[in-house]
């Protein structure tokens, strides 16, 4: 478990750092989706089943739905182009470099707190009281709100509308 925890949190880096050095926007879009996708592996590991499908499943079809709009709107989706996914390269590094160094120096710095008490029974559970608390019945018909809107307006978007191809209803 451990060597694969560490295995998935270097793929994950390397597929991160990998989003700025591709060619195209369609390769950067399938790397930031690997890297997704080892965050979601990561999750699983720790005992989040929940989270972790979650998040696959999320960044699967949010990364799939990028990459069609990418090439449907793009002007040169393969990348034959030269293309840099990084503007004014010097500042980000040194604003990069010392995010990280700040953030790196706060882990070895502070003291971390000791655990109390014994994990919860279902993780999931509890996780979701914690960030939802009573709220959750309600986010879970919002969700389906917002899928049925999704539908009803690629359904609406389509060359032939709503009554198909002559528009009668």
């Amino acid at each position: 478990m451990t060597v694969l925890f560490w295995v998935l949190a270097v793929a994950a880096v390397a597929f991160g750092a990998a989003v700025f050095a591709a060619g195209s926007m369609a390769r950067a879009t399938f790397a930031l989706l690997a890297s997704f996708l080892c965050a979601g592996g990561e999750l699983l590991l720790v005992g989040l089943h929940y989270l972790g499908v979650l998040v696959v499943l999320m960044m699967i079809m949010e990364m799939l739905v990028m990459a069609v709009f990418m090439i449907m709107y793009m002007m040169d989706p393969a990348g034959l182009m030269p293309m840099s996914m990084v503007h004014n390269r010097r500042g980000a590094l040194i604003v990069s470099g010392t995010v990280f160094a700040a953030l790196a120096a706060g882990v070895f710095a502070i003291p971390w707190p000791q655990r109390r008490g014994a994990p919860p029974h279902d993780p999931t559970f509890a996780l979701g009281q914690s960030v939802m608390g009573p709220k959750m019945l309600v986010m879970m018909v919002i969700g389906i709100a917002i899928l049925a809107t999704m539908i009803a307006t690629v359904v609406l978007a389509t060359r032939t509308g709503r009554y198909g191809e002559d528009g009668a209803r």
